[in-house]
């Protein structure tokens, strides 16, 4: 868990800053679950997919407990979901009302890497993310020095070129890897081949230590 003054939001897209949720935000709890390295792994999209769909449901439980807490505490709180996104008409995309990746880094969670995917020291990119927006002033924690040295070894491995531009090609990466299995009839996740191949997939040490 980390936390964000809002004065690190200034870059913000517009519309889409923390005050512009909850007007009285002064702070930004940002908060990380580990996702399970072995899925990655597996010759089935199956558990991929379920410890996705589950984590986000756990994440945005975690937020709703934090918020219900505070407001006990008669402090103003609100979650940011972990995985609903609307369109941005004005940029032509897909946002969180806050982003969630943006709002980890600004908390010091970790760094946003080539792959647009967050990079935490310990876990690399195997996390998930939640976030609440308070008018509680916390102290906020430090920032980290970026974790991603641009190897291009994502924007090379992915399928459909969607890591070509500096900004992630949103609506091609989710036509190839989310959608509905033809021989199994199910909705699955079917591609990370660029969290795969990052060399800080795993975190920090383990990438030195050569795992």
């Amino acid at each position: 868990m980390g936390i964000a003054g809002v004065d690190r939001f200034d870059g913000a897209p517009e519309g889409y800053h923390p005050c512009d949720v909850l007007p009285s935000c002064q702070s930004v709890v940002s908060f990380a679950c580990r996702f399970p390295a072995a899925v990655l792994s597996c010759k089935t999209a199956v558990p991929y997919t379920r410890v996705r769909n589950s984590i986000t449901a756990k994440m945005d439980a975690i937020a709703l407990d934090l918020c219900i807490e505070l407001d006990k505490r008669g402090v103003a709180a609100v979650p940011v979901p972990t995985n609903e996104s609307q369109w941005d008409a004005r940029t032509e995309r897909w946002r969180s009302i806050v982003s969630q990746k943006h709002a980890a880094q600004a908390a010091g969670l970790g760094t946003i890497g080539r792959h647009s995917l967050l990079i935490t020291p310990e876990f690399g990119s195997m996390v998930w993310l939640g976030m609440v927006l308070t008018e509680a002033q916390l102290a906020p924690d430090a920032l980290l020095d970026r974790v991603c040295n641009d190897c291009n070894l994502c924007v090379e491995a992915c399928p459909v070129n969607a890591l070509e531009k500096p900004e992630i090609d949103q609506q091609r990466c989710w036509d190839h890897a989310f959608g509905d299995n033809e021989c199994t009839k199910c909705w699955e996740i079917s591609c990370h081949k660029c969290r795969d191949v990052c060399p800080y997939n795993l975190g920090i040490a383990k990438q030195m230590l050569g795992f």
